[in-house]
């Protein structure tokens, strides 16, 4: 049976807590300052942005969305089946939040295989070709798309160091800091996914 937390112990857990809000904020102002200069150029080309958006997959992207929003339930469940000291659920529940993840990114690998095909990437003729609206989304798809999908491996990678704490038993009933942080951050991901859908693939 594992240990009662000693109070420093509590002590550092709120302030692990404190620091991961504070980083969350800091995420969001980044994924803010995209929006903005995304809703400025769109307000601005926005003939061109509704083109260029109609070159994307916007089923590949409610898929995808699917995945993350049940991802984000599936790690919010495993974070109460650790504090019920259900070790078993929570290791499934982190692998299928896992499977999940894995899914959008390769999704993701597709979709952005598809726009390579037809020559519509970064630094591309076609891209040059296009108009200046058009060129404007296509890069902040691909930054925001991109920085994004950097996020899901960055979470990924946080999900499997605690699927091996939780195997270990050195997160458990009494000490579940690192998985509720990374719950945390899987929720960040989900929440700025579901911005970019919609800004991206359900123009109108």
């Amino acid at each position: 049976m594992a240990d009662h937390p000693t109070h420093t112990e509590h002590i550092d857990s709120e302030t692990g807590k404190l620091g991961m809000w504070l980083f969350l904020f800091t995420e969001i102002f980044l994924f803010s300052g995209l929006f903005l200069v995304y809703a400025i150029f769109r307000a601005k080309y926005s003939a061109d942005f509704h083109v260029a958006a109609a070159e994307l997959n916007a089923f590949i992207g409610t898929i995808n969305t699917v995945f993350l929003l049940v991802s984000s339930m599936t790690a919010a469940m495993a974070l109460t089946a650790i504090q019920k000291g259900n070790k078993r659920l929570t290791l499934i529940l982190l692998l299928v939040t896992l499977l999940l993840a894995a899914l959008f990114l390769v999704n993701k690998y597709f979709e952005w295989s598809h726009k390579f095909e037809y020559g519509i990437y970064p630094g591309s003729p076609v891209l040059k070709n296009m108009s200046h609206g058009e060129l404007l989304f296509f890069g902040l798809y691909y930054m925001m798309t991109g920085l994004h999908a950097l996020h899901v491996v960055i979470g990924m990678i946080l999900l499997t160091i605690n699927v091996v704490k939780v195997k270990l038993g050195t997160v458990n009933s009494e000490r579940y800091l690192i998985l509720e942080n990374s719950a945390l951050y899987w929720h960040l991901v989900d929440l700025v996914w579901i911005f970019l859908f919609p800004l991206l693939y359900l123009i109108t």
